[in-house]
């Protein structure tokens, strides 16, 4: 009897709740969310459990053979309804998810194409831009060649000629590395 006594003792001890902590109810959700941080804030090294998202929902296969065919017709008993309701009630939700499984994918589908539009408008707007860019500076090459020609007639045309040069191809180094539109 005296170890009986003792097991009871000691299982009071185990169950009694912590006296330096109140217990406190939440009265709403936002409570019940604090207290839940703040019993993970406590003890930070321990591990904290995250669920997996639940799987999507999918109804069943419809039955192959169906065996009750009565329905709700005269002659059924009268529980033959309910097992028809059930089946009937199984199959419009079983075609509603396949619906909106299909609507879902046509979203998707309608989705994808404009994005691929927008990419190739965007693509061919920054050809065209490109092409314009290529063009310019064909033009502004030409006309310093033209410059230096019409000048070019000297001996000192050759050494600024190279000098040039040397500095156009420093230019076109700077706007490849340019990232500000319209900036140099």
């Amino acid at each position: 009897m005296g170890d009986e006594s003792d097991e009871k003792q000691d299982k009071k001890k185990r169950y009694q709740p912590k006296k330096d902590q109140p217990l406190v109810l939440p009265k709403t959700a936002a409570d019940k969310q604090r207290m839940q941080i703040e019993k993970l804030m406590r003890n930070q090294e321990k591990d904290v459990y995250i669920p997996d998202r639940p799987k999507d929902w999918k109804p069943r296969a419809p039955p192959e053979f169906v065996r009750d065919v009565m329905g709700s017709s005269a002659g059924a008993g009268s529980g033959e309804f309910h097992v028809y309701r059930g089946f009937r009630r199984r199959e419009y939700a079983r075609q509603m998810f396949i619906q909106g499984v299909g609507e879902v994918e046509t979203k998707n589908e309608e989705f994808h194409k404009k994005l691929e539009e927008n990419q190739k408008k965007a693509d061919n707007k920054t050809a065209k831009k490109r092409a314009k860019r290529q063009k310019k500076k064909q033009k502004m090459q030409e006309k310093k060649k033209q410059k230096l020609q019409e000048e070019g007639e000297g001996d000192d045309s050759d050494s600024k000629s190279e000098s040039e040069d040397e500095k156009d191809d420093n230019e076109d180094d700077a706007e490849e590395n340019c990232f500000v539109i319209g900036g140099r």
